[in-house]
C-alpha cells in the first residue's frame, strides 16, 4: 500500500492552473465584483486596505491580487473563483458567510448581456467522471483514501462523516458524537434493526453504523469501495469483539448477489455519488434485495428539484478538486425514480439542513484548529486552501437553503 504521503501527490500547487489572460472577459468581471459591493452586503476590500459596499459589518472579499482574481473568473467562471481563494488571489474573514451572501445574489450581478457565457457557470461534465464501475472507484478513492489520519483531524470519535442529529437547540462540538449517534439510532430504529436483524449497508464510512447495528445483535454485510474505510471498519470490530457479525468487503452495490435478502438495508449519504445514469440501477438493487415487509434507511443529500436540473451535466469546482462524477438528487427525483423503476414507496421522511449547516461549521472550525497538523500529515498549503473552501462552500449551501439533508425510510408498496 502507498504512503499518505505517496497518496497526496497530486494534490500540488502544479494542479491549479495560471490565471488566463481573458482581458475582455477580466473586464467584465471587474465591473460586477464593484457591482456586488454597491449591491450586496458584501465589503470589497483592496490590497491598499481601501474598501468599497454599504455595510461596515458586511462579509469582505479581501482582494490580493485583483487582476489574477478578474481573470480567473473571467476565464473558468465559478471554477476559476474557488481557483482563485486556493491560489490565494482573495481571503475572507467570513468565508461561509460571503458564499452565502454570493449565492443568493449571483443572478443580481451578471449583466444580461453576458447571461449566456457558459464559463461564467460551469463546463460540461467531462465523460471521464462518469460513475461506471470502473471509474467508480477511482472516484470514490480520490477523496476518501486521502487518509484516515486527515478525516481524524475535524471527524469527531465515532469519525461519522455526514449531517449529525443534533436535539435541543445544542450545537456545541462536545454534542457532535452523541448527535451522530442519535442520526444513527434514527435509520436503525426506523428500519427495526435488532438482535438476528440481517443488515446491508452500502457505504461503510468508517463504521459507526455498522457497530451499533451489530451491538443491537445484527449480522452487517457493509460494503465500500474505499481501501482505507475498508481497513479501519475491519480493525474497529475485531477492536470491539464483533468480526463475527460484521462482514466487510471493498465491493461496488452492482455487483452484489441478487439471490440474497436482507431485513434492512440503509446507505447513508452514498446515492450522491451513484451519478444520475446510475439511480435507477442503485433503487433496483435496493429493491430486489429487501425481503418483504423489510425496511431501507436512506439518508442523502438533496437540493431543489429546479436547482438540480440546472446542475445536471455541469462541473462545478467540488467535481474538479473534491468529489469527481455524481450528482445530489432532489426530492421529487428520488420519489420519480422510486416510482418508475421500482415496486418502493417513502412511508417516513426527516429534512434536517439546519443541523447539517451546524455540523459542516463545527468541522470547519476543528479543521482550522488542526490546521498545523496537517503539515505533518504531509498536506501543504494549497490542500489546506483547498479544504478550507469546500467545507465553507457546503456549509453556506445549507445555511442559505439551497441544500438540504433527508433521511427516507422506503418499503415494499403493498
Amino acid at each position: 500500500m502507498s504512503s499518505p504521503q505517496d497518496s497526496r501527490k497530486p494534490l500540488t500547487q502544479a494542479i491549479i492552473p495560471r490565471a488566463p489572460h481573458v482581458p475582455v472577459r477580466a473586464r467584465i468581471v471587474k465591473r460586477m465584483t464593484r457591482r456586488m459591493a454597491a449591491k450586496l452586503p458584501v465589503r470589497l476590500v483592496m490590497p491598499d486596505g481601501s474598501w468599497m459596499g454599504r455595510y461596515r459589518d458586511a462579509p469582505a472579499l479581501r482582494l490580493h491580487r485583483p487582476e489574477a482574481f478578474y481573470h480567473r473568473l473571467g476565464g473558468a467562471g465559478l471554477i476559476g473563483f474557488g481557483e482563485a481563494y486556493q491560489a490565494g488571489d482573495f481571503d475572507s474573514d467570513d468565508l461561509p458567510g460571503l458564499l452565502s451572501v454570493l449565492a443568493a445574489g449571483w443572478d443580481e450581478l451578471i449583466p444580461p448581456a453576458v447571461q449566456g457565457i457558459r464559463s461564467l457557470y460551469g463546463s460540461a461534465m467531462p465523460s471521464s467522471h462518469s460513475n461506471s464501475a470502473d471509474n467508480a472507484v477511482r472516484n470514490i478513492s480520490h477523496h476518501y483514501d486521502l487518509s484516515n489520519e486527515l478525516f481524524s483531524l475535524f471527524l469527531d470519535e465515532t469519525m461519522t462523516y455526514s449531517s449529525a442529529l443534533f436535539a435541543g437547540g445544542s450545537t456545541q462540538w462536545s454534542d457532535v458524537a452523541d448527535a451522530q449517534r442519535r442520526k444513527v439510532d434514527r435509520l436503525l430504529d426506523r428500519c427495526g434493526v435488532t438482535d438476528g436483524s440481517r443488515v446491508l449497508e452500502i457505504g461503510s464510512g468508517w463504521g459507526e453504523l455498522s457497530v451499533r447495528a451489530a451491538r443491537r445483535g445484527a449480522h452487517v454485510d457493509t460494503i465500500t469501495l474505499s481501501q482505507q474505510q475498508l481497513e479501519r471498519v475491519k480493525k474497529r470490530a475485531a477492536e470491539l469483539d464483533l468480526g463475527d457479525r460484521i462482514n466487510a468487503r471493498l465491493q461496488d452495490y452492482r455487483s452484489l448477489d441478487l439471490a440474497e435478502r436482507y431485513d434492512a438495508i440503509i446507505s447513508v449519504e452514498m446515492i450522491e455519488a451513484v451519478g444520475e445514469e446510475y439511480w435507477s440501477r442503485y433503487f433496483g438493487v435496493l429493491d430486489q434485495l429487501l425481503r418483504p415487509g423489510g425496511r431501507i434507511g436512506l439518508q442523502s443529500i438533496t437540493m431543489r428539484h429546479d436547482l438540480m436540473v440546472e446542475a445536471r451535466g455541469a462541473y462545478t469546482w467540488i467535481h474538479k478538486y473534491i468529489f469527481p462524477g455524481g450528482l445530489i438528487p432532489s426530492v421529487h427525483a428520488i420519489e420519480q425514480c422510486l416510482r418508475a423503476s421500482t415496486g418502493l414507496r417513502v412511508v417516513d421522511r426527516l429534512a434536517f439542513g439546519s443541523d447539517y449547516a451546524h455540523t459542516l461549521r463545527l468541522w470547519r472550525e476543528r479543521f482550522l484548529d488542526n490546521r498545523n497538523a496537517l503539515e505533518r500529515l504531509g498536506f501543504d498549503e494549497l490542500f489546506a486552501r483547498t479544504w478550507e473552501f469546500y467545507l465553507a462552500y457546503s456549509q453556506a449551501g445549507f445555511s442559505g437553503g439551497h441544500l438540504d439533508v433527508n433521511q427516507f425510510i422506503l418499503e415494499h408498496r403493498s
